[in-house]
């Protein structure tokens, strides 16, 4: 019963628990601006490029 009324005086404590250390972080390109704007020539980047703006002038 200890531990249950320390629970409830004190609250739970949520750490993010990191998987893996920060320098293996996966690098993309797919959040550079040329790759979003769909200017580096790829068809499937033009594609969500119009998407993009489409879904964003939705709702002006």
């Amino acid at each position: 019963m200890d531990d249950i009324s320390k629970t409830i005086l004190q609250g739970i404590t949520f750490k993010g628990a990191s998987s893996r250390p920060k320098e293996d972080k996966v690098k993309t390109k797919a959040k550079k601006k040329s790759y979003i704007t769909g200017a580096h020539g790829s068809g499937a980047a033009k594609m969500k490029a119009d998407f993009r703006k489409k879904r964003a002038n939705r709702h002006k």
